[in-house]
């Protein structure tokens, strides 16, 4: 059957939802802030292979590349950017001790665009159905077409996989540790735990807020840490929120450096200084209000309201130099 190509208008609840620019430009901030967190303290210019096994580090793995079926292998930014451009990519956040896999054995034909020569393999990388798209337990891709559940994934602090939040509590995940393994006949915090009945079942564990600080650091656990390979919880710096927080500060040094704003105050004396911050600071504070009140009300901006504002502003301007009086001393 033809379809109606005359003038149609949807029913009312049907119209796509309004969007002011001032939730466009908080939500831009929000993903800005969130890509500062996971890239930023990544190098987006340089392939980390060189570094070895970086303690922490974004990557990524390459569909087109290294489908399932093959060999799974992992990329670092920078050559998920110059080297895999276009490509089907899968975002792995970021994962603990990887070297960059991109041009070695794994990749058949494609050489990496940063190094043209790089060992066979990284045999010190870990991998898991991630590198693949799929996660937790259920081997499924995030979002999962199928599922109609509203869910979030939270990381493994262990194995890093991702696993369904449903039914989750507490602040961090783990995986679960065998009895078996963390039995000794030393008098410990791990002993005290087992003498509570507190040992993890096998299964998904769940644990409170700055957990790591509680861990037993005697020698016997400390060799128990380094049997299972597991030694990475004692570093304060292995957190995501460490790796994070590096980015940030890191993404705000570089805003500084390339910020328009600071390059012209570095050439002006004191009272141009101060007269060009109250200016950006003037600017900033109106438009966020100005911006909120559309927000407020439901209501679209248009160019008309913009170039009223920037009219206003220069009004208040003119207003406030005319009224300014100087004086000799």
């Amino acid at each position: 059957m033809a379809a109606n190509e005359g003038n149609h208008k949807r029913p009312l609840e049907e119209e796509d939802p309004i969007v002011s620019l001032a939730d466009v430009l908080e939500e831009d901030e929000e993903l800005e802030n969130e890509a500062c967190a996971v890239l930023g303290g990544s190098d987006s210019d340089r392939c980390s292979y060189s570094d070895g096994y970086v303690k922490r580090q974004a990557l990524y793995a390459c569909n087109t590349c290294t489908p399932k079926g093959g060999q799974p292998a992992g990329i670092c930014l920078a050559c998920s950017y110059k080297c895999h451009e276009g490509h089907e990519l899968f975002e792995l956040y970021t994962k603990r001790n990887f070297r960059c896999d991109c041009g070695n054995s794994k990749f058949n034909n494609l050489q990496c665009k940063f190094f043209s020569e790089k060992d066979k393999a990284n045999y010190g990388n870990k991998y898991n159905d991630n590198f693949f798209g799929l996660y937790c337990t259920c081997k499924r891709p995030y979002p999962d077409p199928e599922d109609e559940t509203p869910d979030e994934m939270i990381q493994c602090v262990v194995c890093e996989d991702w696993f369904h939040g449903r039914g989750a509590s507490g602040d961090d995940a783990g995986c679960s540790v065998k009895e078996e393994d963390v039995l000794e006949n030393t008098v410990c915090k791990l002993q005290q735990v087992k003498k509570k009945g507190e040992l993890q079942r096998d299964c998904a564990t769940y644990w409170p807020h700055n957990w790591r600080n509680k861990l037993c650091t005697c020698q016997s656990c400390l060799n128990l840490y380094n049997e299972l390979e597991i030694s990475f919880l004692l570093d304060e710096f292995d957190t995501v929120l460490a790796y994070e927080t590096k980015g940030k500060t890191v993404e705000e040094t570089e805003r500084e450096k390339c910020d328009p704003l600071m390059t012209a105050l570095s050439n002006m004396n004191r009272i141009q200084q101060v007269e060009l911050i109250y200016e950006y600071n003037d600017l900033k504070t109106e438009l966020k209000d100005y911006l909120k009140r559309f927000a407020d009300e439901g209501k679209v901006v248009t160019s008309e309201d913009i170039q009223h504002f920037f009219e206003e502003l220069q009004s208040k301007k003119r207003r406030r130099v005319d009224g300014m009086q100087y004086f000799c001393s």
